[in-house]
């Protein structure tokens, strides 16, 4: 069992004086209060506000399913949940082993005073979920979550379809019945990834635990404990025009940019996107079943919620929403689809609880089904809030964000660093928070970041707060320092096992944008290198150039016909001069960069085998350069390997793949600081060419 550690505040709850009272009662229904002499309803802490609770509704069919059976007894798989006594019983603290229901429970209960406020709940902490992981470190939400979480998982789908064992993903499983996770699953919904509470298909990555601000981030922060209502006047706070609880299927954050339905639509709320994405998830699986010769249909309320579609007409019918009519031709395809329908239906907060690991799921289930209809669809945000990428799950196995990484890889290690002055471990991020770059919530005002101390040593300004608090990041890890420090006393060509690979990191514009004065990429002894780039006032910062949110350029800005004659970005250059010397001098300067890392790569490779007697090859994959083995040129399958890593490094060699690198990682470089890029490959270029021979004929140096 994998435990997941969430770094939270503990709070417990005032229990004390309720889960007296409801012992001296014992475990009784609201009727049989105020029969007992010594306690009176009126003396019980928050009772009215439990009384109009869905907790405390005695004719629901929560509470009720179990009145006509033989016995009349609520059974042990569901008495957890669905009776007092069995919540009891779960915790242990009737005297039966906790973590388990060992008894079927009496009928008559709700969720009472006591099945939340004992001894048992006191300490709980912690919350184990369908797929067998644990997640602690919880508070008291760990007590909701003990029920909240569903009855399935990605594991359940998966055994279901290892049993069937059928060849592949479009055979029927002959008996294999619907999964459903069950109803209410908010904290699957909230824990993402870290619990697999839904269908999450192999070689995709999902967003983690849902992050809210701070204070308004657990269920108790949100609900109301005992009414269970929202509370919908702290949300009114941040999202303004939030009045009823049905105003909050409109709330939507700048973080959520993208157009996930595809409808055309970026202002609609987070509901509406998942409710646009499942109409297409459902039309998917039909038109799947129907090809197959099984249609197939829907009917939320009526278990087990597929049913065989039999006059094909795509609705459920009176006389086809059925038990007998239950749909049985399920693939492994069509199952892990219908498991992710009913999930996002099935918690009807998720677009609140976890939208973005939602959005996920029902891509990828319309993915699987139909990958053509995925077009103009959206899975993933802008990379800061990209929260199932590599630059946020990197650690998930690890439960922290190491200090080394926190400053631009957590949601709190940069205000952290602002208040502190230092980089500790800090809690696994879904991407960033408002937080992160905003030190009030009220007015969004953002963090004052008056300078920047750069890899180099080098403390630099934008001149632009805004601009400073991009570059604290976007600034690389390394630098032409790191470089020399590590070449220092070496003999330039000869082989040496004291070097490995010194990597620039990602999207370094900030180091690309002052140019020599960050000094990010190998400057050679000797050279003149250009300084901070110089562009147009009004346009010479990153956020400028950039939406602040959604990172995108602001092309149109940039194509203004007296500035740059309607020209994309990458096709924009005002130097007439050939410096890659392919005899092309309109060409935009990404495509003058392109060009000479291309040749540089290939100098590169003919140094490696001619001086290191070493092939080496480059892949967009760490630690990015490795053995050639067989010497062809080509990354071929087990080449890109850790373990087949480059090690015969040169002084010579590593200033030039470290330099190719910088060159690399900045995809915009181009547009940050294009001439000094080109400078730092026509100078490591030079210097190959003074071991091997180089063809720099035509070439110019900015």
């Amino acid at each position: 069992m994998k435990e997941h550690e969430h770094k939270r505040e503990m709070r417990f709850p005032t229990w004390a004086l309720c889960a007296a009272i409801s012992l001296l009662l014992g475990v009784i229904s609201p009727a049989a209060w105020g029969q007992d002499d010594e306690c009176h309803p009126e003396e019980i802490p928050n009772l009215d506000q439990w009384l109009i609770s869905g907790h405390a509704d005695g004719e629901a069919e929560a509470f009720t399913h179990w009145d006509e059976d033989d016995p009349p007894e609520v059974s042990s798989r569901c008495a957890k949940c669905h009776s007092t006594p069995g919540f009891q019983d779960f915790l242990g603290v009737d005297g039966t082993g906790a973590g388990t229901v060992d008894n079927a429970a009496p009928i008559g209960t709700t969720v009472e005073c006591i099945a939340c406020h004992n001894d048992g709940t006191a300490v709980l902490d912690s919350v184990v979920m369908p797929s067998g992981i644990e997640v602690a470190g919880l508070g008291d939400e760990a007590v909701c979550m003990q029920c909240h979480q569903g009855r399935a998982s990605k594991f359940t789908v998966d055994n279901a379809i290892a049993d069937a064992n059928v060849p592949d993903d479009d055979t029927v499983m002959e008996g294999a019945r619907f999964v459903n996770i069950h109803y209410y699953a908010a904290a699957a919904t909230k824990l993402g990834t870290v619990a697999k509470g839904g269908y999450q298909y192999d070689g995709k990555s999902y967003d983690a635990e849902f992050a809210h601000v701070q204070g308004i981030d657990t269920c108790i922060d949100c609900h109301d404990a005992h009414t269970l209502a929202i509370k919908v006047e702290s949300c009114a706070s941040c999202h303004p025009g939030v009045l009823t609880v049905e105003d909050l299927k409109d709330v939507r954050m700048v973080s959520s940019s993208r157009d996930y339905d595809g409808d055309g639509d970026v202002a609609e709320g987070i509901y509406h996107e998942l409710d646009g994405l499942r109409n297409i998830l459902y039309a998917a699986m039909q038109a799947y079943a129907g090809d197959a010769g099984a249609p197939i249909v829907y009917e939320s309320h009526t278990y087990p919620y597929f049913f065989a579609d039999t006059n094909g007409n795509g609705q459920a019918d009176p006389d086809e929403a059925s038990y007998a009519n239950g749909y049985s031709a399920w693939t492994p395809r069509l199952l892990k689809a219908a498991y992710n329908y009913q999930t996002s239906l099935k918690d009807p907060g998720a677009f609140a609880h976890g939208g973005k690991y939602m959005i996920q799921l029902l891509y990828d289930s319309i993915e699987d089904l139909d990958a053509g209809l995925t077009a103009g669809l959206v899975r993933i945000d802008a990379g800061h809030f990209a929260g199932s990428e590599e630059a946020w799950r990197h650690w998930d196995e690890d439960g922290h964000v190491p200090g080394s990484c926190s400053k631009c890889h957590s949601a709190t290690g940069l205000p952290f660093l602002l208040d502190e002055g230092v980089t500790v471990s800090q809690p696994l991020s879904n991407g960033m928070l408002c937080t992160t770059c905003h030190s009030s919530m009220e007015d969004f005002a953002r963090h004052v970041v008056e300078e920047v101390e750069f890899p180099s040593g080098a403390v630099l300004s934008t001149g632009d707060l805004n601009s400073n608090v991009c570059t604290s990041c976007h600034q690389g890890r390394e630098s032409g320092a790191s470089v020399e420090g590590a070449i220092a006393g070496l003999d330039l060509d000869t082989v040496s096992d004291e070097l490995r690979f010194i990597n620039i990191h990602y999207f370094a514009a900030g180091a690309n944008l002052f140019g020599a004065e960050a000094g990010g990429a190998y400057q050679y002894e000797g050279k003149v290198y250009r300084g901070r780039l110089g562009h147009v006032g009004g346009f010479d910062t990153c956020t400028e150039c950039h939406d602040a949110h959604t990172l995108k350029v602001n092309e149109g800005t940039c194509a203004n016909p007296f500035c740059h004659g309607g020209a994309a970005p990458q096709n924009i250059r005002k130097d007439p001069r050939d410096f890659d010397g392919d005899g092309s001098t309109t060409e935009g300067l990404a495509a003058e960069i392109a060009s000479l890392r291309e040749i540089l790569y290939g100098a590169m490779l003919d140094y490696a085998a001619d001086v290191a007697n070493a092939p080496i090859l480059y892949a967009n994959n760490y630690p990015y350069f490795f053995n050639d083995s067989n010497g062809n040129g080509q990354v071929d399958a087990g080449e890109n390997s850790y373990g087949n890593r480059y090690s015969s490094w040169t002084p010579r060699l590593l200033r030039t793949a470290y330099n190719y690198q910088y060159a690399k990682k900045d995809p915009g470089g181009f547009a940050h600081n294009g001439q000094y890029v080109i400078q730092v490959l026509y100078d490591s270029l030079e210097d190959l060419g003074s071991a091997v021979p180089v063809d720099m004929s035509g070439m110019v140096r900015p």
